[in-house]
Protein backbone atom coordinates (compact mmCIF):
# COMPACT_ATOMS: atom_id res chain seq x y z
CA UNK A 1 0.00 0.00 0.00
CA UNK A 2 1.17 3.85 -1.08
CA UNK A 3 1.15 6.78 1.45
CA UNK A 4 -1.70 8.80 -0.50
CA UNK A 5 0.19 11.53 1.01
CA UNK A 6 3.75 11.05 -1.63
CA UNK A 7 3.32 12.01 -5.11
CA UNK A 8 2.89 9.17 -7.64
CA UNK A 9 5.29 9.41 -10.98
CA UNK A 10 4.03 8.09 -13.95
CA UNK A 11 5.44 5.38 -15.07
CA UNK A 12 8.25 5.72 -18.12
CA UNK A 13 6.98 4.93 -21.45
CA UNK A 14 8.00 1.90 -22.85
CA UNK A 15 9.92 2.79 -25.90
CA UNK A 16 13.10 0.68 -27.94
CA UNK A 17 14.96 3.84 -29.34
CA UNK A 18 16.21 2.86 -32.96
CA UNK A 19 20.13 1.88 -33.76
CA UNK A 20 21.85 4.98 -32.71
CA UNK A 21 18.90 7.15 -31.53
CA UNK A 22 18.29 8.06 -27.53
CA UNK A 23 14.73 8.25 -27.89
CA UNK A 24 11.09 9.39 -29.81
CA UNK A 25 11.86 12.87 -31.56
CA UNK A 26 9.41 15.33 -33.21
CA UNK A 27 9.02 15.06 -36.77
CA UNK A 28 9.71 17.69 -39.44
CA UNK A 29 5.91 18.10 -39.99
CA UNK A 30 5.17 18.77 -36.04
CA UNK A 31 8.01 21.27 -36.16
CA UNK A 32 7.53 22.81 -39.52
CA UNK A 33 3.45 23.85 -38.22
CA UNK A 34 4.60 24.92 -34.33
CA UNK A 35 7.23 27.25 -36.20
CA UNK A 36 4.58 28.59 -38.30
CA UNK A 37 2.03 28.86 -35.44
CA UNK A 38 5.01 30.83 -33.65
CA UNK A 39 5.85 32.72 -36.42
CA UNK A 40 2.52 34.28 -37.06
CA UNK A 41 1.79 34.86 -33.45
CA UNK A 42 5.27 37.14 -33.35
CA UNK A 43 4.59 37.96 -37.11
CA UNK A 44 1.24 39.94 -35.99
CA UNK A 45 2.82 41.92 -33.42
CA UNK A 46 5.99 42.99 -35.10
CA UNK A 47 3.87 44.19 -38.52
CA UNK A 48 1.61 46.22 -36.32
CA UNK A 49 4.90 47.72 -34.93
CA UNK A 50 6.67 48.07 -38.45
CA UNK A 51 3.23 49.64 -39.33
CA UNK A 52 4.27 52.11 -36.92
CA UNK A 53 8.22 53.03 -37.77
CA UNK A 54 10.52 50.82 -39.40
CA UNK A 55 12.70 51.24 -36.08
CA UNK A 56 10.01 49.96 -33.84
CA UNK A 57 9.18 46.86 -35.64
CA UNK A 58 12.74 45.83 -36.17
CA UNK A 59 13.22 46.25 -31.93
CA UNK A 60 9.61 44.64 -31.27
CA UNK A 61 10.84 42.07 -33.22
CA UNK A 62 14.06 41.56 -31.19
CA UNK A 63 13.10 41.43 -28.28
CA UNK A 64 9.23 39.78 -28.61
CA UNK A 65 11.19 36.57 -30.24
CA UNK A 66 14.40 36.59 -27.81
CA UNK A 67 11.29 36.92 -24.65
CA UNK A 68 8.86 34.77 -26.35
CA UNK A 69 11.57 31.58 -27.53
CA UNK A 70 13.73 32.36 -24.49
CA UNK A 71 10.74 32.13 -22.20
CA UNK A 72 8.79 29.43 -23.08
CA UNK A 73 11.40 27.29 -25.11
CA UNK A 74 13.12 27.47 -21.69
CA UNK A 75 10.76 26.95 -19.06
CA UNK A 76 10.06 23.70 -17.43
CA UNK A 77 7.02 22.88 -20.21
CA UNK A 78 9.50 23.88 -22.96
CA UNK A 79 6.63 24.68 -24.69
CA UNK A 80 6.11 27.62 -27.36
CA UNK A 81 2.71 28.13 -28.07
CA UNK A 82 2.91 26.17 -31.37
CA UNK A 83 4.64 23.49 -29.85
CA UNK A 84 1.73 23.38 -27.53
CA UNK A 85 -0.43 23.22 -30.23
CA UNK A 86 1.42 20.22 -31.66
CA UNK A 87 2.28 17.99 -28.53
CA UNK A 88 5.99 18.32 -28.80
CA UNK A 89 8.32 20.19 -26.26
CA UNK A 90 11.96 21.40 -26.56
CA UNK A 91 13.97 19.60 -23.58
CA UNK A 92 17.57 18.62 -22.81
CA UNK A 93 19.61 16.21 -24.47
CA UNK A 94 21.27 14.73 -21.69
CA UNK A 95 18.50 14.72 -19.29
CA UNK A 96 15.20 14.83 -20.99
CA UNK A 97 14.58 18.32 -18.29
CA UNK A 98 13.66 21.91 -19.09
CA UNK A 99 16.93 23.54 -21.09
CA UNK A 100 16.30 27.13 -19.11
CA UNK A 101 16.24 30.18 -20.08
CA UNK A 102 20.13 31.11 -20.83
CA UNK A 103 19.92 27.96 -23.43
CA UNK A 104 16.44 29.09 -24.39
CA UNK A 105 18.13 32.46 -25.31
CA UNK A 106 21.18 30.57 -27.01
CA UNK A 107 18.69 28.32 -28.78
CA UNK A 108 16.96 31.07 -30.59
CA UNK A 109 20.57 32.46 -31.51
CA UNK A 110 21.07 28.96 -33.35
CA UNK A 111 17.90 29.66 -35.05
CA UNK A 112 19.18 32.59 -36.72
CA UNK A 113 22.40 30.25 -37.53
CA UNK A 114 20.39 27.49 -38.74
CA UNK A 115 18.10 29.91 -41.49
CA UNK A 116 21.60 31.59 -42.71
CA UNK A 117 22.68 28.98 -45.41
CA UNK A 118 19.26 28.35 -47.18
CA UNK A 119 17.56 27.33 -44.15
CA UNK A 120 20.25 24.02 -43.92
CA UNK A 121 20.12 23.89 -40.30
CA UNK A 122 16.69 23.51 -40.05
CA UNK A 123 17.08 20.49 -42.79
CA UNK A 124 19.80 19.32 -41.13
CA UNK A 125 17.28 17.16 -38.48
CA UNK A 126 16.09 15.04 -41.90
CA UNK A 127 19.26 13.02 -41.81
CA UNK A 128 20.49 13.79 -38.40
CA UNK A 129 19.82 10.44 -36.16
CA UNK A 130 19.54 12.37 -33.29
CA UNK A 131 16.72 14.14 -35.71
CA UNK A 132 18.26 17.53 -34.21
CA UNK A 133 18.99 20.66 -36.05
CA UNK A 134 21.52 23.18 -35.91
CA UNK A 135 20.05 24.89 -33.27
CA UNK A 136 18.96 21.94 -30.85
CA UNK A 137 22.83 21.25 -31.48
CA UNK A 138 23.93 25.00 -29.86
CA UNK A 139 21.73 24.45 -27.15
CA UNK A 140 22.41 21.08 -26.27
CA UNK A 141 18.49 20.03 -27.14
CA UNK A 142 15.83 18.05 -28.92
CA UNK A 143 12.39 18.50 -29.81
CA UNK A 144 10.09 15.49 -28.25
CA UNK A 145 6.39 13.96 -28.08
CA UNK A 146 5.26 15.54 -25.06
CA UNK A 147 3.53 11.73 -24.46
CA UNK A 148 7.11 10.33 -24.06
CA UNK A 149 8.73 13.16 -22.11
CA UNK A 150 5.13 14.67 -20.30
CA UNK A 151 5.73 17.88 -18.44
CA UNK A 152 6.15 16.83 -14.60
CA UNK A 153 3.95 18.40 -12.91
CA UNK A 154 4.29 20.00 -9.52
CA UNK A 155 2.27 19.23 -6.53
CA UNK A 156 0.57 22.38 -5.32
Amino acid sequence: MTDPSTPQQAPAPSYTPPQGASGPRANFGQRLVAVIIDTVIIGVVAAIAFAISDVLGYIVYLVLALGYYGYFEGSPSGQTVGKKALSIRVVDFNTGGPIGFGRGFLRWIGKLVSGIPCYLGYLWMLWDKEKQTWHDKIATSVVVPESAYPVQKWPG
